[in-house]
C-alpha cells in the first residue's frame, strides 16, 4: 500500500523565504519538500529523546527569582511535569514554592554540612525519583546554592557528578550573583562548563549568557 501523503502549511514563511530556500535546493539539486521534511524528520527524532537539562541561573535578588517561579509554575500547572525544589526553610523562594503546591524533595532535618554534602544531595536525588513516579521532572536547586557558601569547589563537584547522570527533565541550579563575585576564573569557568545553559535574571529580565571556547583569532573577526 502507498502511505498517504499530507500537505503542510507554513505561517509566516514568506516569499523572501521561500525564493531563499528555492535557490539552496537548486544548488544542491534537492526538493524544497525533501529540505523541509529532512527539518521534521529531525526535530521528531529530537523530541523522542528524554530531555535531560542541567542550567545554571544566577540571579540578582529575592523578588527576581519570585516572579521567575511565578512565572513558570503557570507554564507547569497542567500536571504532566513532578515540580519540586530543594532549599534552606528560611529561604523565600523554598517558602513561596511551598505556597505553589510544588514538592518538598529538602531532606529534613535541614543540615547538608553534617551528614556530607555529597551523601546529602544524593538522597534529595532519590527521594525525588521515588516521588516523581516517571514524569519529567522540574527541579528548582537551592541546595546547591547554600552548599556554595560555604565551599563554592565541592558545590563544583557536585554539579560535575550530576552533569554525568542527570534526571529525565529540567533542573535549574540557582545561585545569588553578589555570592559568586569574589569567585575566581576557574572556578566560575568550572561551574559553568557543567551546565547546558547560563541565565542572569535581574527584575523581570532574563538573559542568556552564550558561552564557547575560542581562539585569539576571534577577536579579529566580525
Amino acid at each position: 500500500m502507498i502511505p498517504m501523503t499530507k500537505d503542510l502549511s507554513i505561517r509566516g514563511f514568506d516569499e523572501k523565504t521561500h525564493a531563499k530556500l528555492n535557490k539552496v535546493a537548486s544548488q544542491k539539486g534537492v526538493s524544497v519538500n525533501a529540505i523541509v521534511k529532512d527539518l521534521v524528520d529531525k526535530w521528531l527524532e529530537k523530541q523522542d529523546q528524554v530531555r535531560k537539562k542541567h542550567d545554571l541561573i544566577l540571579y540578582s535578588d529575592d523578588k527576581s527569582m519570585s516572579w521567575l517561579l511565578k512565572s513558570i509554575n503557570r507554564f507547569l500547572n497542567d500536571g504532566s511535569w513532578f515540580r519540586t525544589f530543594c532549599g534552606p526553610p528560611s529561604y523565600k523562594s523554598v517558602k513561596l514554592l511551598k505556597k505553589l503546591d510544588w514538592f518538598d524533595s529538602t531532606v529534613h532535618p535541614y543540615s547538608p554540612e553534617s551528614k556530607n554534602f555529597g551523601r546529602y544531595t544524593a538522597q534529595i536525588v532519590d527521594r525525588i525519583v521515588k516521588e516523581s513516579h516517571n514524569k519529567p521532572v522540574c527541579w528548582f536547586d537551592f541546595v546547591i546554592e547554600d552548599i556554595s557558601n560555604s565551599s563554592l569547589k565541592e558545590a563544583i563537584h557536585l554539579e560535575s557528578q550530576y552533569d554525568e547522570n542527570r534526571l529525565p527533565g529540567m533542573t535549574f541550579c540557582n545561585y545569588r550573583l553578589d555570592t559568586l563575585l569574589n569567585a575566581g576564573i576557574n572556578d566560575l569557568v568550572d561551574l559553568f562548563s557543567h551546565h547546558d545553559q547560563v541565565f542572569i535574571l535581574k527584575d523581570r529580565e532574563l538573559v542568556k549568557i552564550h558561552i564557547t571556547k575560542e581562539g585569539v583569532q576571534k577577536l579579529l573577526l566580525d
